[in-house]
């Protein structure tokens, strides 16, 4: 007959089994699952019984590889990095293996760039768009073609990022090692079962972690800290597929989240980020069905969401939820078209065609439940000298949707946004009717012709249940319109200290409803519409404030529009 123990009787005999447990441990020779295992199953490859010292002062990058191998050849396990700082260089990291931080425990990028070396795996060159790496594929850890790869723990991999800085003038950095030479904190090229959680990097080379051509990938509850040198990257995807973010918190100084060459199947969730650029940034090939939301993007000062569709490439299927922008720039830029290569110091270049044959795809992008607070800019103190000037575009921006030439956007949606703007655009802004057709980086254009919302080119446009607040004044339209076929701006409120000629200018505008608009400062017209726009109706609201509700002008005609108040 099996025994019957009390509740009492467990508790009370815990302390002597306990004893027991320990006992038994603390006999399990070292390599196998024993005292220092993690939640991984496996043996356990201490790094110091392959003769890592951990001294900050000896390099460990053969001890490390040595565990990293052994792991691998027993085809699990877990690679286990004790308390200490232990200075390496270029690592590769292979199939089945985990690497374990401790607590306490730091990987300490050595600062002489002769202790790194090259993927050779890893192709170089290629054209934009394409999924080969042309920014370097030098890793202080990386993998290649691996998989059932994971990086845990509550320890820190510190880059040592300022040793590969340029000095001025061009100086050579003192590693020795610059540019595209430079080492990513985490390098995985067409890497499948990937894992990092818990960990905290900083001090990036470069980006932090890159991962090109990677499937089925998550990342839980990161730290990042990457703002010591220039293009330090938070994550930096290219063509990736079923990859997930959740729970991270990243402060860099470039792009806190690229999504390069071909994306598809990516959420993004819970996490916040801050940068001297962009949070998310799309470009390239095709980026389809993603999710992004329940994030913080504050302070960046270079354009949250960042959309920039060339041709021959196609943005589909992608949500922004739920999300809280504060005190940033330029907060939305969706652009379709040939876009030219932007110098610092030279203002851009329209390119000579704007008619391509394959012009990009936009279409399906979705925005709700958003609250953001636009600021001017403003500088960043822990970031690096070369984050401290600002373009003209940068100051007095909008939401931009910019599609050029016989590019469109389609069907892009706004539900549930309150948008508050710093204002101070001046009469000469407002004026402003030939925007150039450059579809780049969303300064490019320099500052434009609207406060609150500039659509050039856009088909299906709803602008639904939205809020947008100036707290000075600003002597541009808040919406200015052109191009837009079959829009909707419904229950919108315009509001605050505006002074300018009108509130809504649309041009060439064809199928649009507005109805229940609000207008809460005076101005002395509600709608300026120039150009030959047809089918249009303003239905309902309260435009009491207004002095004049339509006004036509350049070939608009009254009669294409129904005023039903």
């Amino acid at each position: 007959m099996a025994s019957i123990i009390s509740r009492r009787g467990l508790l009370g005999g815990l302390p002597v089994a306990w004893a027991g447990m320990t006992a038994g441990i603390a006999s399990i020779p070292r390599g196998t699952l024993g005292s220092h295992a993690s939640p991984s199953a496996g043996q356990i490859f201490d790094i110091r019984s392959y003769g890592a010292r951990g001294d900050g002062r000896t390099l460990d990058t053969k001890a490390l590889q040595s565990a990293v191998d052994a792991c691998h050849q027993a085809r699990a396990g877990v690679v286990y990095v004790p308390a200490g700082t232990f200075l390496i260089g270029t690592v590769q990291l292979k199939s089945w293996v985990t690497l374990h931080l401790a607590a306490g425990a730091t990987l300490l990028g050595s600062s002489d760039g002769r202790d790194y070396y090259p993927a050779r795996e890893i192709p170089l060159g290629g054209v934009p768009g394409d999924a080969t790496l042309r920014d370097g594929h030098v890793g202080l850890l990386y993998a290649v073609n691996a998989e059932n790869i994971t990086l845990e723990g509550p320890g820190t991999i510190d880059g040592q990022g300022a040793e590969f800085r340029r000095g001025l003038h061009g100086a050579p950095p003192p590693s020795g090692r610059g540019g595209g030479r430079r080492p990513f904190q985490l390098l995985l090229y067409r890497c499948r079962q990937v894992r990092v959680r818990d960990m905290f990097f900083t001090r990036g080379a470069y980006h932090c972690l890159r991962l090109v051509e990677c499937r089925f990938a998550w990342f839980d509850n990161l730290h990042i800290l990457n703002r010591v040198n220039g293009n330090n990257d938070g994550f930096h995807f290219i063509s990736c597929e079923y990859a997930h973010v959740n729970g991270c918190d990243v402060l860099s100084g470039d792009d806190a989240c690229a999504l390069f060459g071909s994306c598809r199947n990516i959420t993004i969730a819970n996490s916040s980020f801050s940068t001297r650029w962009s949070v998310f940034r799309f470009g390239g090939g095709t980026a389809e069905n993603i999710t992004i939301s329940n994030c913080i993007l504050h302070e960046v000062y270079g354009c949250p969401i960042k959309m920039q569709c060339n041709p021959g490439a196609r943005f589909e299927n992608i949500s922004f939820a739920n999300l809280l922008l504060q005190n940033v720039t330029g907060p939305i830029h969706i652009g379709n078209g040939p876009s030219p290569r932007y110098r610092r110091g030279r203002p851009p270049q329209a390119p000579a065609h704007a008619e391509v044959t394959h012009p990009g795809i936009v279409r399906n992008i979705s925005f709700s439940h958003c609250n953001i607070r636009v600021v001017n800019p403003r500088h960043q103190p822990d970031l690096l000298p070369w984050h401290i000037g600002y373009r003209s575009g940068e100051v007095h921006s909008c939401v931009a949707l910019n599609a050029m030439g016989n590019s469109w956007l389609e069907n892009i949606s706004f539900d549930d946004v309150r948008i508050s703007y710093p204002g101070g655009g001046t009469a000469a802004m407002a004026a402003i009717r030939n925007v150039p057709e450059i579809s780049g980086e969303y300064f490019m254009n320099g500052p434009l012709p609207a406060w609150a919302v500039y659509a050039r080119n856009v088909r299906g446009l709803e602008l639904a249940n939205m809020r947008f607040e100036l707290r000075a004044a600003d002597l541009r339209p808040a919406l200015n319109l052109i191009h837009v076929d079959d829009g909707v701006l419904a229950n919108c409120t315009l509001a605050g200290p505006a002074r300018s000629r009108a509130a809504l200018r649309v041009e060439a505008a064809r199928n649009c409803l507005v109805t229940a608009p609000r207008l809460l400062a005076p101005a002395p017209v509600f709608l300026e519409a120039a150009g030959d726009c047809r089918d249009m109706v303003v239905n309902g609201g309260d435009l009491s404030r207004a002095g004049q509700l339509l006004d036509c002008r350049d070939g608009a005609r009254q009669s294409e529009f129904k005023v039903r108040e």
